[in-house]
Order: C-alpha cells, then sequence, then structure tokens
C-alpha cells in the first residue's frame, strides 16, 4: 500500500514555495505522494477572499524540489478545460518531474460556482460527455501521434503534440466520483484507478469498511479483461501514531485499497493551513 498527503490549492497552500515545502517533507519522511486540489473559487461563499494557485504551477514547484514521490491533482475537472492546453501541462509536469505525475479527473465542483460562475455549462450529462470526450483526447494527446477527432464537443484538425509524456503509454489515470453513484466508478474501471468520495463520509471521514468491500467488487466487476494493474485510492485523517492509524487504514488495505490518501477534514480550521498539514506530514504515514 501507498500513502499521499492531500492539500487544497488554496490559503497557505495558494503559494508554490509552501507546496514545495510540504513535498520535500513528505518526501523526507516516507509519504509516496503529494496531491493538489484543482479548483478555480471552490465553494464562493466558505472561502470567499482567499488566494488560489494554480496546481500545475503549484506541482511544478513541488516536483523541482523533489525527487520520489508521485504528483497529482485531486481532482481535475476535464469538462472545464481545453483538452489540448491540459495534455500540454501534464505532459510538461511529466517531463520535470522524470516521469512521476498521476492524472486524476472528475466531473468537479460545487457545479454552480466553479461553472456556473464563469457561464459554462452546469448540466451534469453536458459535463460527462466533455469529460469522456476530453479524457480519449488526452490519451491520444499523450501518445505523440497525430490526432484527428469529430466529436460532440470537440475538432481537432491534424494534431500532433510533442513531446509524448515520459511515461508510455501515457501517465496513470484515476477517475474521482461519489460512492454509491454508479456511473462514475464504470468510468473509473475503464482506465487506472478510482478515486471514491463517499456520501456516508464525506472529506477526510475514513469510509465504512462494508462500503468499501462493496465499492471493490463492483469496479472488478466492471474491470475489462487484461485491464492491467488497478489503484483503489481511499483517504482521511487518521492518528499521528502509526500504530494507531496502521488499525484504521490495514482492514481497508485488505479489502483492496492500494492507496491511503491522507486529508484534513473539510469542515475542519486546518484544512488550508500549513502547521497543521506539516505535523501530520513530518509525523510520517501509517505502519503497515
Amino acid at each position: 500500500m501507498r500513502f499521499s498527503i492531500n492539500i487544497p490549492n488554496f490559503g497557505d497552500f495558494a503559494d508554490p514555495r509552501t507546496v514545495a515545502r510540504v513535498a520535500v517533507a513528505a518526501e523526507q519522511a516516507g509519504w509516496d505522494g503529494l496531491f493538489v486540489w484543482d479548483h478555480v473559487v471552490h465553494d464562493k461563499a466558505a472561502q470567499q477572499g482567499k488566494p488560489f494557485g494554480d496546481p500545475w504551477m503549484l506541482l511544478t514547484a513541488a516536483a523541482l524540489a523533489t525527487s520520489r514521490i508521485r504528483l497529482g491533482t485531486l481532482v481535475t475537472p476535464v469538462a472545464r478545460r481545453r483538452p489540448h492546453q491540459l495534455a500540454r501541462q501534464v505532459a510538461t509536469l511529466d517531463a520535470v518531474s522524470g516521469g512521476r505525475v498521476i492524472f486524476t479527473a472528475g466531473l468537479g465542483g460545487p457545479v454552480d460556482d466553479e461553472y456556473g460562475s464563469f457561464g459554462e455549462p452546469t448540466d451534469p450529462r453536458v459535463l460527462a460527455e466533455l469529460l469522456d470526450e476530453g479524457l480519449g483526447l488526452l490519451d491520444r494527446y499523450w501518445s505523440g501521434r497525430a490526432v484527428d477527432h469529430e466529436g460532440p464537443h470537440h475538432r481537432v484538425r491534424d494534431v500532433t503534440l510533442l513531446p509524448a509524456t515520459v511515461q508510455r503509454p501515457r501517465p496513470p489515470v484515476w477517475i474521482g466520483g461519489f460512492w454509491p453513484n454508479r456511473p462514475p466508478m464504470r468510468r473509473a474501471a475503464r482506465w487506472d484507478g478510482a478515486v471514491p468520495l463517499f456520501q456516508s463520509a464525506r472529506h477526510g471521514c475514513v469510509p465504512a469498511l462494508a462500503e468499501v468491500r462493496e465499492l471493490v467488487a463492483y469496479l472488478r466487476a466492471h474491470r475489462p479483461d487484461g485491464g492491467g494493474a488497478f489503484d483503489v485510492v481511499l483517504g482521511g485523517a487518521t492518528p499521528f501514531d502509526p500504530e494507531a492509524a496502521r488499525e484504521v487504514i490495514a482492514p481497508l488495505r485488505d479489502a483492496g485499497a492500494t492507496w491511503w490518501d491522507e486529508r484534513q477534514l473539510q469542515t475542519g480550521p486546518g484544512l488550508d493551513r500549513l502547521a497543521p498539514v506539516l505535523r501530520r506530514v513530518e509525523a510520517g504515514p501509517p505502519a503497515l
């Protein structure tokens, strides 16, 4: 099992130098990854007046300061991005990091704030179409081969984006979504990993073991034959003591989780503050 640190891209973490500091501390303490949120305004009422950083700039700073840990977003809303620009950003970060990027996609939200504020579509069906079409284009762009595409939302005429990603055939693609909603997890089963949030255990809360078992069984049932390695990424806040954290995580690992993503409670005061996050990072990952 691997272990990552999860931070928002606002508050203290809007500063690339702060994110680089967290990344260095995480690498030194034995964590395996650092994942950053990808929001423009998030919840406008709750985050009013806070600075936000571009996630790819934040991750570039982290990449330049480290050599081992995996880096990525949790999650990037592909539906509000231009796929060709996003492909360039991810490929550049993959090059800078020496092939350490994990790309995580989803619908993102809150939809009214993150999409509606800018005149973007807010119909979930349209956003799902944009997500799937965008993922298909990203996969093709990262190959370094010529792309021609005629779809419901995007048209591409003889475009080759170079350089291709360092990782071949592409960086791992994880898909986020809320369980027990089935469509996002069926989408995840077609790619390389699932990053579920749970209706019964929101961001920072440890999910129930029975729900994890149900989810893993569903993902396995919908994986294509010969689909290769697949990650199930769970998250929450665990005790600082590694042995106490082990009691929380070991049953989830045995149920099929392959990554544990350490997260502050979304409603907690330390969500976007460096000091509490750094204390947890320096305590090290759970002992399994």
